[in-house]
């Protein structure tokens, strides 16, 4: 069994098929962990009543599933060949075989590529309010996007921010209509329009934000406690290109929870869910995955 993708499904797969006692090999790339080695506290994964850390969380998870016998390998993926039985994967100069496969690697925020974001990741600036927001109790915090996702982040903002306030380089949003009624019904939720953020202001934490007109070209400062990120994900699926079926936005298609298009191929979390998002959904998929690739190999013997 080989599992890419070390996150919280990946981890989780693992733990499971490690549990079930087949050979097991994690390829978590050369930046192990997924998104929660980015984030500060999590208050929301069972088990934690007052939070955990995300790299400890991950931590743990890692030290269960080497518990159970799993080896964990800290490179990134090159290549891989589903074509044929055993499948192939290679990562730098080194090939790997398995006779079935979960992928769980994962998605990537899209960021705005900023220095000041990079540095106060962590500190104020976030890609995830369901994750963050009660951090922000009675706070002004910024979500710069004009879709779903960004909508989305603003009303779970508003639950618990003093105000919120969306940035967008349009005039007008590119979300659903149900959604753009309900951020403008919100009392809590106001706009700047024609916008981008060109700085994010603090030292040890986020103090305001750099905007630029992007009409006129000319520069404000407003004063905020947290930025969200919101501009979208991006699955880490390159690799697969070719290989299983994908959707138009690059996630794996899967049927029957974690089947791929390629018998003996497993998908979970990020990767291919573009609706949750969670940590914990992603643990659940990677048990699914597991528990359905164990069942593959028993009626599949090589």
């Amino acid at each position: 069994m080989i599992i890419i993708g070390s996150g919280p499904a990946g981890l989780t797969a693992a733990i499971y098929t490690g549990r079930a006692r087949l050979e097991t090999l994690v390829i978590g790339g050369a930046t192990w962990g997924g998104q929660l080695m980015l984030t500060s506290e999590v208050e929301n994964f069972p088990g934690f009543p007052y939070g955990i850390l995300g790299p400890e969380l991950m931590g743990k998870m890692r030290t269960q599933a080497e518990k159970f016998g799993a080896k964990i390998l800290f490179e990134d993926v090159t290549s891989v060949d589903f074509s044929s039985r055993p499948f192939k994967v290679y990562a730098g100069d080194k090939r790997f075989e398995a006779k079935a496969m979960i992928i769980a690697t994962g998605a990537s925020a899209k960021w705005l590529g900023l220095p000041s974001e990079a540095r106060l990741r962590g500190r104020g600036v976030s890609a995830c309010a369901t994750c963050d927001a009660p951090f922000f109790r009675d706070k002004k915090a910024v979500v710069v996007g004009g879709g779903d996702t960004a909508m989305d982040e603003a009303l779970a903002l508003a639950k618990y921010a003093r105000e919120v306030t969306i940035v967008h380089r349009r005039d007008q949003l590119r979300a659903s209509k149900i959604l753009q009624e309900k951020v403008f019904a919100n009392k809590k939720i106001n706009f700047v329009w024609n916008k981008v953020v060109e700085d994010i202001l603090g030292k040890d934490r986020v103090e305001g934000i750099k905007l630029k007109n992007v009409q006129t070209s000319e520069v404000e400062t407003l004063s905020t406690d947290a930025v969200f990120v919101a501009v979208g994900h991006k699955p880490n699926t390159d690799v697969f290109r070719g290989q299983i079926d994908l959707d138009e936005k690059g996630y794996i298609i899967v049927h029957d929870e974690t089947k791929t298009s390629v018998e003996g191929v497993f998908a979970a979390g990020d990767c291919q869910d573009h609706k949750y998002k969670q940590a914990i959904t992603s643990a659940g998929a990677g048990c699914k995955a597991a528990l359905d690739a164990e069942k593959y190999l028993l009626n599949h013997p090589f």
